[in-house]
Parts: C-alpha cells; structure tokens; sequence
C-alpha cells in the first residue's frame, strides 16, 4: 500500500505527502506544503534528517546557525541533520519542496493534523511528538520571534 498522496492540514499549513519513507524503503521522503503569510515551525534539530526545502512560489527566510538568508521561487535551502534551523515566509505565503532524507518525518506531519495540535498553545505535545521522529525542538521559531517584534 502506498503513502503517498496523503494531505494534512497543520499549523494553517497544507501538507502533501509526494513520496512516503514507506514507498522507498525509509530513503527518501518529498512533501509538498503550502503555508499562508509569515509562517514557519519553532526552531529544531533534526538528528537523522537532511532537509532540502525547493521554494516554488513566494519567498522563505531561513536562520540556520549564524546565517540567515532567503530564497524566492527555484531557490534551494540545504538543512543538514544536526544543525539547529528555523524557517518562515514571506507576506505572501510561499509553496515548497521538502526533501527528507532518509525519510519518516512526514509521519510527524500526519500525526500532529490528527491530534489538532495548535503552536504555540500545545508546544509541549509537540515538542513530545517531535522527539518521537528524531527532532528537538530549542525555541521559538523565526516566524515567532519577528512576529513578537513587530
């Protein structure tokens, strides 16, 4: 049975799942998101995921260590495992690529839609959910942050 094609709605994002960790025998996983103005997760580690986010539409900015930078539609953002990083769009929304590899995070995405956990309200359920598939959650988000400076 195949995983893919699976859409959940989280955290005012969509999530489309284009290829599942269970259709490439845990290699690989490619979702789809589409997120509304000036959104993006807290920041977090992965500790088995590499993470490539292709922006089709809008524009993302990124905080990964020291750098901060931001790529509009075609640009890339390579997110390696065990570095801290955060993320979030621009006014207009922004559509993406997530490439995960190896694959399985995409589960997070399905199981938290499911529970209908909300951020920041259930930031404990989710940083709980998080660690499950391999994540830590270390603080508040860029979308956050910003968010309380404006």
């Amino acid at each position: 049975m195949t995983t893919s094609d699976e859409v959940h709605k989280w955290n005012d994002t969509t999530y489309r799942t284009i290829l599942a960790a269970a259709d490439t025998g845990g290699a690989i996983s490619i979702i789809y998101g589409e997120a509304g103005p000036f959104n993006g997760p807290p920041t977090h580690i992965h500790r088995h995921e590499d993470e490539i986010i292709f922006v089709l539409k809008g524009e993302v900015e990124f905080e990964t260590g020291d750098a901060r930078f931001t790529r509009g539609p075609l640009g890339l953002a390579f997110l390696p495992r065990g570095q801290m990083h955060s993320f979030r769009t621009g006014p207009d929304g922004a559509c993406c690529l997530t490439i995960l590899t190896p694959g399985g995070f995409e589960g997070f995405f399905a199981e938290a839609a499911r529970a209908d956990l909300r951020l920041p309200q259930d930031i404990a359920k989710v940083a709980a959910l998080a660690r499950q598939y391999g994540s830590d959650l270390v603080g508040p988000g860029l979308a956050h942050r910003m968010a309380q400076d404006a």
